[in-house]
Order: C-alpha cells, then sequence, then structure tokens
C-alpha cells in the first residue's frame, strides 16, 4: 500500500509554473479512474481544446470567465465548479488570466439518473 504523502500533490506551484510559461495544462494526480490537473488560461492566447471523451469538472482556483458549453454560456468566478459532460463541445473565453482545476473521470461508467 502507498504512504499517504505519495497523493499529496502542490496544485499553488502548478498554477505559478504555467502562469509563468504563458498557461497550459499539467496532470498533478493520475490513477486509473481518475485525473486532476491544473489548467491557466492566459489572454490573447484562445482555448483551443476539443472535446473529451470523458466527463469533467472544472473548479475555478483564480480569475473569472465564460464557459461556453455547447452554445450555451455560463460565467464563472473564483470558488465555482461547473461538470461537463463526456463528448461536449466546450471552450472557455472573456479571461484574462484564469486558473482551474481539472477532475476527469476517467473510463469511469456513466450513470444516468
Amino acid at each position: 500500500m502507498a504512504a499517504i504523502h505519495e497523493h499529496l500533490f502542490d496544485v499553488e506551484a502548478a498554477k505559478r509554473r504555467l502562469r509563468e510559461g504563458s498557461g497550459g495544462y499539467e496532470i498533478v494526480h493520475s490513477s486509473p479512474w481518475l485525473e486532476v490537473g491544473v489548467y491557466v488560461l492566459v489572454a490573447p492566447e484562445p482555448d483551443r481544446q476539443q472535446p473529451h471523451s470523458d466527463d469533467e469538472v472544472y473548479v475555478v482556483l483564480e480569475g473569472h470567465g465564460t464557459l461556453d458549453v455547447e452554445g450555451e454560456e455560463i460565467e464563472l468566478e473564483e470558488g465555482q465548479a461547473m461538470f461537463v459532460a463526456a463528448g461536449a463541445e466546450h471552450r472557455f473565453t472573456g479571461y484574462e488570466s484564469l486558473s482551474l482545476l481539472v477532475i476527469f473521470a476517467r473510463g469511469a461508467p456513466t450513470q444516468t439518473r
């Protein structure tokens, strides 16, 4: 069994590295069913992501912006989170500097409620 400290990851350090390098995405944890990453967007660079094959949750760590999901625009700010279903067309717009924690449910079966 792995020690607990092996599951600790420094989100703030990843955010800082990405901001200093003009943005990007860094995986801070990966396991068979879960991926956690830090995504930093810095204007004027556009959000170029494509639909993903896994459900995901965005948690706004810093900044604010608009998340366009399938043509519906949702304003997000620090402390808010948004679920995006697998396959949904989506991207962030209207940001200057936006830092996000991204959680992917990798390969987990989707349950319909």
